[in-house]
């Protein structure tokens, strides 16, 4: 059942990471897939900084800032 949040978490944080980093965009679908990917960048980058995300709220944050790292890295090489 956790597994299935941590996707579920991360849908959302690729969804909400998608609209605060705007731009040309890539499609819904891989703003997604950016998002799963971004929460488990979100847990190491906050890893590395000594914080720790509890709860559905924290998570999600934790998530989204991984997300919104990704998206922004993503999006500098493909303009490149």
């Amino acid at each position: 059942m956790g597994f299935l949040w941590e996707i579920i978490i991360g849908i959302l944080a690729g969804f909400l990471a998608g609209k605060i980093v705007k731009g040309s965009g890539m499609g819904i679908l891989v703003d997604l897939i950016v998002g799963i990917v971004g929460s488990i960048l979100g847990g190491w980058i906050f890893g590395l900084l000594g914080l720790a995300a509890y709860g559905l709220i924290g998570q999600l944050v934790m998530a989204t800032v991984g997300a919104i790292v990704l998206l922004l890295i993503v999006r500098a090489i493909k303009r490149t």
